[in-house]
């Protein structure tokens, strides 16, 4: 993954949260999303290495770094502006309805894990 791919997958959770540009999974896929990768997602347990990734995650074009680094910058600004209560009990595309404690984590944990990979 390139910087500019990395920057587009990470504005890919903003985009399941803020639009309806992906549908949600089905039941079954949803139960086992929500049954093995919620606990990772949502809690300070560390990502497993060379863990799986949604398809929806996966950016294989080429992007435009500064067209990516601005969407990333206003969609995490989106969500300052929209406050934890916004958040408080929301729900997930793929696990339900979730925390302002556990939708911060999805958020902030998933921005770290990346931006930690490239050094940043």
């Amino acid at each position: 993954m390139s910087v500019d791919q990395m920057l587009a997958h990470l504005t890919v959770p903003y985009d399941m949260t803020l639009t309806e540009k992906y549908p949600k999974p089905n039941f079954i896929s949803r139960f086992f999303i929500k049954l093995f990768a919620k606990k990772v997602v949502t809690t300070d347990m560390p990502y497993p290495k060379n863990g799986q990734t949604a398809p929806q995650f996966i950016i294989n074009d080429k992007r435009d770094f500064e067209k990516e680094k601005a969407i990333l910058i206003e969609n995490i600004n989106k969500v300052l502006n929209m406050g934890a209560e916004a958040f408080d009990g929301k729900e997930s595309h793929s696990f339900g309805p979730l925390s302002t404690s556990e939708w911060n984590i999805l958020f902030s944990k998933h921005l770290d894990h990346h931006l930690k990979q490239f050094g940043v």
